[in-house]
């Protein structure tokens, strides 16, 4: 019997005005999986009244999303989108015009993808 790991791990520093988020999703997302995670972001980035938070979103291990945990995330979205200055995706090429359709619809600031993490660091860090 093998178990399926799933789930996201997060990763929040702030210098000075700016917010960096590191993320890794693994498997395939559930709600319960944005039920653990949501109010670690909501506190996050409950004082940032800018466009100053970059992402670094690790994709490599991501799966999918169930129906429900796909709505948590435009949920998340819709609630923050305003704050995201940039948003780097890196990890497989399958997901680049899915994360880059939908996130251009709800989040302000530019959303990039990239098959290697150096690369989005950079781009982040400009």
């Amino acid at each position: 019997m093998t178990t399926k790991r799933h789930g996201l791990s997060i990763g929040i520093d702030r210098v000075g005005d700016h917010v960096f988020v590191s993320m890794k999703a693994q498997g395939k997302l559930t709600h319960e999986d944005y039920k653990t995670i949501t109010p670690m972001i909501n506190s996050a980035l409950a004082t940032v009244k800018t466009r100053n938070v970059r992402v670094l979103f690790d994709a490599t291990d991501l799966e999918g999303w169930e129906v429900r945990a796909a709505w948590d995330d435009f949920n998340l979205g819709l609630e923050h989108g305003n704050q995201f200055e940039r948003i780097a995706v890196f990890g497989h090429k399958s997901w680049s015009d899915a994360v880059a359709k939908i996130g251009s619809w709800f989040i302000a600031g530019d959303l990039k993808f990239f098959e290697h993490e150096a690369d989005a660091i950079k781009w982040l860090n400009r």
